[in-house]
């Protein structure tokens, strides 16, 4: 069977429903017929989010295989197996890499990466016995474009770049596509008090959602948003590195590092880490941790 060219009656499961990408996209998936469902490990949010949207939702916690187990079926019980599954759950702490603790750390890669895996993992196999599902994984441009002040959070985008593409490869022939969406900086609680504009390009949630519909109708294997970022990114590999620099420069492109309202950005910082440290003592509880989360 060939992938479904369209989400009406589609069934649909997004990570990181609660707020910003994942409920822009929950509505619009459910705005053109979808049979929405949103997870979050933020479960009192989600709850209020779906019930808004009219959706169904609940806790997702990306980092834990069971917790995928736990929700696919919750789902599949309640409406079957699972069409289509957006991978958007993410963080995205700023700073200097000297200042960054070992929670925070374990948080943005296992969030970010592990998150990824894990989705893909519990959903894909399932999909290709079927002969047909999608998986549309929201990475970002810092999963192409390295900055400073962002160091992890860009090797955990590389990340969840590349597995991407490898997992499309891996399940190519089965009826089953895997994509990727690389957003610019996107005007939600992850960049409050980072200073956008300058060079760089800024985008509404809602042109995130709508980007990914596109993909699910196109099934292209990448896609960013802006649409010619990513393209226009590629094409500097073809420019002398002293000319990056000088672009670079002129962008101020160490704004994450020199110019970061940690004010603004007080009430997104506190939830990462009493983030960071309930997944670590959580991780620690199951014994899948020797020592400090990692």
């Amino acid at each position: 069977m060939a992938n479904k060219p369209s989400v009406v009656d589609s069934l649909v499961l997004i990570t990181g429903g609660a707020r910003g990408i994942g409920a822009a996209t929950a509505a619009l998936f459910a705005a053109r017929g979808a049979r929405v469902w949103i997870g979050d490990v933020d479960e009192d949010t989600c709850r209020r989010t779906a019930d808004e949207l009219g959706v169904s939702g609940g806790r997702l916690d990306v980092t834990s295989a069971e917790s995928w187990q736990q929700m696919l079926a919750g789902i599949e019980a309640a409406d079957g197996p699972l069409d289509i599954l957006v991978n958007n759950a993410g963080v995205m702490p700023l700073g200097a890499l000297r200042d960054e603790t070992e929670q925070v750390r374990d948080l943005i890669l296992d969030v970010n990466v592990r998150g990824v895996l894990n989705g893909m993992q519990a959903v894909l196999p399932g999909m290709a016995g079927r002969g047909h599902g999608h998986v549309v994984n929201v990475a970002s441009m810092a999963g192409m474009v390295p900055l400073p002040g962002m160091v992890t959070y860009n090797a955990s985008k590389f990340a969840a770049v590349g597995a991407s593409l490898a997992a499309r490869r891996e399940y190519a022939g089965t009826g089953v596509v895997v994509s990727v969406v690389l957003p610019s900086a996107v005007r939600t609680e992850l960049t409050s008090g980072a200073p956008l504009g300058g060079g760089m390009p800024t985008v509404d949630p809602d042109h995130v959602a709508a980007a990914i519909l596109a993909v699910l109708k196109s099934g292209a294997a990448r896609r960013s948003v802006p649409r010619w970022v990513a393209p226009a990114w590629s094409a500097t590999a073809f420019v002398p590195e002293r000319l990056h620099n000088l672009a670079r420069r002129l962008l101020d492109d160490r704004r994450a590092l020199t110019s970061l309202d940690t004010t603004a950005r007080g009430a997104y910082i506190e939830r990462v880490n009493r983030q960071a440290e309930a997944h670590q003592a959580e991780h620690a509880h199951r014994g899948d941790l020797g020592g400090p989360a990692s």
